[in-house]
This record gives structure tokens, sequence and C-alpha cells, in this order.
């Protein structure tokens, strides 16, 4: 009795597939699936003003679900996962500096349409995986602006310009190594403004890494 009352517990709390749904390996993500994430080279993907820029894979179906669905639709559970691709991905870059994680903020309008930023809870999420440290305050949007993959180039920059600043009370010091993290990037526009914002205010020792980038060579 006691045997099978442990066996269907088992069943009962094993961990689906959230892509697939499969129960195999009883984990929010599958072998398969994982196999079929297309990973970056472990290479600068953009460089702004000497800050290199990073993107950890393409932006396929997987990504596009596990970035629509954490973002949109409130499935907070999937911030772990962007976290462990992320964390996948940095092993391949063999970083020496101990960063503080910058996640990329949004508006005040944008917090109040959906509760929560999604990459602050990625940034906490990677915290967990790494010996970084957190800090959601220093760089504020003091700009509601539109979104960004509906534009064309000049009005992306036109857009997300004069977007971020830093707050009064920022209290690092400036010479702290900063991990700028995001879902998307492509142009890189978004990061290159949060770079100069940055570098207006003293700090120089910056690196960027984005979940995702389109894939802009097809």
């Amino acid at each position: 009795m006691i045997k099978i009352l442990e066996k269907l517990l088992s069943i009962i709390y094993i961990q689906p597939c959230y892509f697939c749904k499969s129960i195999k390996d009883d984990n929010i993500i599958c072998k398969k699936c994982y196999n079929k994430i297309h990973f970056m080279p472990p290479a600068v993907f953009r460089e702004f003003s000497g800050v290199k820029v990073y993107a950890c894979c393409l932006y396929d179906d997987i990504i596009k679900q596990l970035i629509k669905d954490l973002k949109y639709n409130g499935k907070k559970k999937l911030a772990a996962l962007h976290a462990k691709l992320m964390f996948d991905y940095i092993q391949e870059l063999h970083f020496k500096e101990k960063y503080v994680i910058v996640p990329v903020p949004i508006s005040n309008q944008r917090r109040k349409e959906r509760k929560y930023n999604h990459m602050e809870l990625v940034a906490y999420e990677l915290k967990k995986l790494t010996d970084y440290t957190v800090n959601k305050d220093i760089l504020i949007r003091i700009k509601d602006t539109q979104k960004q993959y509906n534009l064309h180039k000049q009005e992306r920059i036109k857009n997300i310009k004069n977007a971020f600043s830093l707050s009064e009370n920022a209290g690092m010091p400036i010479d702290t190594p900063l991990l700028i993290i995001d879902d998307i990037t492509s142009t890189g526009i978004t990061f290159e403004e949060i770079i100069k914002t940055f570098h207006k205010n003293g700090y120089k020792n910056i690196t960027a890494i984005s979940l995702a980038t389109p894939d802009i060579w097809n």
C-alpha cells in the first residue's frame, strides 16, 4: 500500500516541460526542448563606447514563448529558466568580475499595467546562480517609451533617447563592475542609451547581456 501511494505521489508531482508538456525529464524544460535552443557563440555581439554587449540565444520559438509568457502573461516561474539560460551562456564567457546586476527598468506606467518588472525577477534568479549581487534601484526609467520592436532604427533612437537616469541615492562606487541585463536586443539601442547614462555619471566598468537576439543574419 505504501509503495502504491509513493508511486502515485511521484506521478502527481512530476514537473512537465513547460514547452512540450513531456514529463520524461521532470523539469521545466526537457532535454529535447533545451537542445532546440540556438545559443550564440561566446563572443561580443555589439560594442558601444568600449562596453561589450552579449546575446545568449537566437530569438526562436521556445525563447519567444518564454519571454512573452514571463513578460506579459504573469508566468513568473519562468524567471528561473530565463536566468538559467543566461547563466549557462555566461559560464562560456568566463567572466572574472564579481558583478552587480542591473536589470533594465520599466516605466511606472508599465509597472502598473504588468504589476512587476520581469527583468528584476530574472536578476534575483541569476543572483542565486552566481556570486553576483543585484541593484534594481540605481537605474530608473524616466520616460514612458513606445515598444521598440514596432519602430524603425531612427524611430527607436528617438524613442529611447533620454529615457534613463540614475537614482539620486545610487550609493555605489563608480568603479563597481555592472552587468546590465535585458530580455531582447537587436540593434542594441536600449543598451547604448543606458551605457551613455552610466558613463555620464562616471561609471565605466560595464558589461551588458540579453537573453536573445532576432536572427538578423537571415
